[in-house]
């Protein structure tokens, strides 16, 4: 019975990696589940074994990337005790995975976007943790007097995304990447912190 469960576990994840290669050579609409299930050497009929369409394996690919980048952001900050340090690392550890990941890239800044059904119809639990990974960090240097206390965990944490967010689309739809890494996560990180730390009286 393991070894069934292991199988099925295996076949699950090639798929979701085929999935995700296939969409960001291709595109989600232009891609076939065929393909996807010749990249992952399953049959065709295996796909529906464990998705109930195209759509569903693009919401899986995001749920399966998106789990990775918590799991990779929290054990990171978990290395850092500053709520300083760890706004700079997160943006840093947040274009590092865009720059990493290419085939994510892509399939995050483009082919999520045009799928009218993702956008519209799947909560996004897995995106709201990762943003409130950084609330977390706001919240902790708002108890450590370190950030101002009528700072809005809720707007500052998307509009902090959106500067993530906007280089990594930046990246993707560019022919050449004029910035690197380290200097725009410190540029970014460094225009919120500014905005949101104490002054010194």
């Amino acid at each position: 019975m393991k070894n069934d469960y292991m199988k099925s576990e295996d076949k699950h994840e090639r798929i979701i990696r085929a999935a995700l290669k296939v969409f960001a050579k291709k595109g989600f609409y232009n891609s076939r589940v065929s393909e996807i299930a010749k990249e992952a050497v399953v049959a065709d009929g295996t796909i529906y074994l464990y998705f109930k369409n195209k759509d569903d394996i693009l919401i899986s690919v995001f749920e399966s990337e998106m789990r990775k980048m918590i799991d990779n952001m929290k054990r990171e900050l978990s290395k850092c005790h500053d709520p300083i340090e760890k706004i700079r690392m997160f943006a840093f550890q947040h274009l590092n995975m865009i720059t990493e990941n290419q085939e994510w890239a892509e399939v995050a800044q483009v082919e999520l976007r045009q799928s009218s059904k993702f956008m519209r119809e799947y909560v996004k639990d897995h995106y709201i943790d990762y943003l409130n990974i950084f609330s977390t960090i706001i919240r902790e240097g708002q108890e450590k007097g370190i950030f101002k206390e009528d700072i809005n965990t809720g707007i500052i944490k998307r509009a902090f995304f959106g500067a993530l967010d906007e280089m990594g689309r930046y990246w993707v739809l560019s022919t050449s990447r004029r910035y690197s890494v380290q200097e725009s996560a410190t540029q970014i990180s460094d225009i919120f912190i500014k905005g949101i730390i104490k002054s010194k009286s």
